[in-house]
């Protein structure tokens, strides 16, 4: 299916909304003109632009962000078009990769460089699996067929040098990019005002389905090159595809403001966890450690109104909050060692991460069902009736349901289900991050339990027709199997998208790319927690019934219902794990 008008339908309707934005920014231009060239009204002038710049942020050329010309729908929309364009997905390496950077992006560069460096390292990878892919002298040996049996050589030296070269420089150039994308698309909204905020919740959800319409093409289009034509003409496409979305990017430089980095956010915790755990040890009294207390001012949530209900301004607080009371006591005047020496501000930000964490956490075991979905339901498609008609479809396009699934609910999700759902409850959100993220642990659990329902229909089919032992494909559609990627895709989208808007949202301001990175290291932790998951399955089996679950080559002699069950009752743990400190979560505020 050709992609180009779902591509268009967004763009129209993002350039649609842009419009408004490229009118302010041109009303801001003319505002700029007319105060320059007015020399009387320098006074007037400075607090103009004192007033129409953003705090904490800069262009593209380390230039103060002027207020409507940089950030909004209209530079988000770039990122948008990038994002579309993502054909390589790394699960493991690179998914950990974007925590550093977004690390980067938070303590030295800003997202807008990150990305530009992290994409030309992909290319370069890419560019280097593509030499490798046409060069003949460059390929491993061709592997050979005896007696039915495909015999191959393995690559050793400098081919395997190149080839494991090439992968990992995409891996690093693909998390840097997911690691600065998205955080960089969220930082050009105002969320000071509530269009802004809601704007930028459509981000996050557009966000999730442009990466969609790109894995659309990446397990369609791509594949059938690869497998056709050959692994160069895959990668090249890739290649140029890379290269294509620099310059796109690019072209909404002018536009985009960037958040100016405050250094590394990593040292803020360790300083504060160091330094709390030191006075606990020093002092016998603890008390005594929390009524030292050393002050800095910092701004809390708390406002007061100035006789304009549109004027407000922010409260300083020199007190710390009352939760994570352990942390207080990072705060002391004249410490032993004054380079563990704390503010509030600092020790209110780390609070905001410790209380992050469990949530984090609580997001692995979606993940790890998600892994376990895309790699056995490959194989019990396989067993299966792949055809439809006459055409028969490999099982492991599988993975093109869920995505469907995806694209079709991420604009329902958007215009129906989120207006609908701030009508009902009178709140801007509608649906808090929170209850989206438990929305699409709640879908993972259902995913699990349907596929061992789907997987004891098709062990019974196999029984009732004789084809236990048999290679023949089963008198049962793979269709069946699909089932579960509806419930799989929709929990992707709820909680990927959910997790993004969350941790972008209430981290502090100093680690949001960080934060929102962390996403992604929880898709590559459950990936690598379904690989111990499965072996733990097969070791405690093999030694209590010397026959593992899932082990052998005849997956009608796999006990695969089984582990789905206990994927069910381990992922209602969990979601009871995520309850606990969802019930508990404060969320903090970023209003006016």
């Amino acid at each position: 299916m050709d992609q180009q008008p779902i591509r268009n339908v967004i763009f129209t309707y993002l350039i649609e909304k842009g419009i408004k934005e490229f009118q302010v920014a041109l009303k801001g231009n003319r505002l700029y003109r007319t105060m320059a060239e007015d020399n009387s009204s320098s006074t007037a002038w400075d607090g103009i632009c004192q007033l129409n710049t953003w705090e904490g942020y800069v262009d593209w050329r380390n230039k103060p962000a002027l207020r409507g010309r940089h950030g909004g729908m209209l530079a988000a929309c770039f990122v948008l078009g990038r994002s579309a364009n993502i054909v390589t997905n790394f699960m493991g390496t690179a998914f950990l990769l974007a925590l550093l950077g977004g690390f980067l992006a938070d303590a030295f560069f800003t997202t807008y460089r990150i990305y530009v460096i992290s994409a030309a390292i992909e290319f370069m990878g890419l560019l280097l699996l593509t030499v490798q892919a046409h060069t003949r002298s460059l390929k491993p040996p061709t592997c050979v067929l005896e007696d039915g049996i495909a015999s191959c050589r393995e690559d050793e030296g400098g081919k395997a040098v190149m080839l494991f070269a090439g992968l990992y420089i995409v891996a690093l150039g693909v998390g840097g990019i997911k690691g600065s994308l998205a955080p960089h698309g969220a930082e050009q909204y105002d969320e000071t005002t509530q269009l802004g905020r809601k704007q930028r919740s459509a981000f996050f959800n557009y966000y999730v389905f442009c990466l969609s319409c790109g894995a659309l093409i990446a397990v369609t289009f791509v594949v059938w090159i690869e497998d056709n034509k050959g692994w160069q003409w895959g990668f090249g496409i890739s290649t140029a595809t890379i290269l294509l979305s620099i310059p796109i990017f690019l072209l909404g430089s002018p536009f985009y403001r960037n958040k100016i980095p405050t250094g590394s956010p990593l040292t803020t915790i360790f300083k504060v966890l160091t330094a709390a755990i030191f006075n606990t040890c020093k002092s016998k009294n603890s008390s005594n450690a929390v009524t030292e207390v050393h002050s800095s001012p910092t701004c809390s949530n708390e406002s007061r109104d100035e006789g304009n209900s549109n004027v407000k301004e922010k409260v300083p607080s020199q007190k710390p909050t009352e939760d994570i009371k352990f942390l207080n006591r990072a705060l002391r005047n004249n410490p032993a060692y004054p380079i563990v020496q704390c503010t509030v501000k600092e020790v209110e930000e780390v609070k905001i991460v410790v209380k992050i964490f469990p949530i984090f956490m609580s997001t692995i075991m979606l993940n790890c069902c998600l892994a376990q979905l895309s790699t056995f339901s490959v194989q019990q498609a396989a067993t299966m009736n792949t055809k439809l008609g006459s055409l028969k479809v490999p099982p492991a396009s599988l993975p093109v349901f869920p995505v469907i699934f995806i694209l079709i609910l991420a604009p329902v999700y958007n215009h129906v289900i989120i207006p609908f759902a701030r009508k009902v409850t009178k709140s801007e959100m509608g649906i808090t991050h929170l209850q989206r993220i438990g929305t699409g642990l709640i879908l993972s659990i259902v995913a699990m339990a349907v596929a061992a329902l789907v997987e004891i229909k098709r062990k019974r089919v196999a029984v009732n027709s004789g084809l236990v032992n048999s290679s023949e494909p089963l008198p049962i559609t793979f269709l069946w199997v699909a089932l579960q990627y509806l419930f799989l895709g929709s929990a992707d989208l709820f909680t990927l998208a959910g997790m993004m808007e969350f941790f972008f949202t209430d981290a502090p301001l100093s680690m949001r790319s960080l934060a929102t990175s962390l996403s992604w290291a929880s898709l590559a932790m459950g990936y690598y927690f379904s690989t111990v998951l499965v072996s733990i399955v097969n070791n405690i089996t093999s030694t209590y019934r010397h026959t593992p679950w899932l082990f052998g080559s005849n997956l009608n002699h796999y006990h695969l219902e089984r582990f789905y069950w206990l994927m069910c009752i381990l992922g209602g743990l969990n979601f009871l794990h995520f309850l606990f400190w969802a019930a508990r979560y404060k969320y903090r505020s970023t209003g006016p």
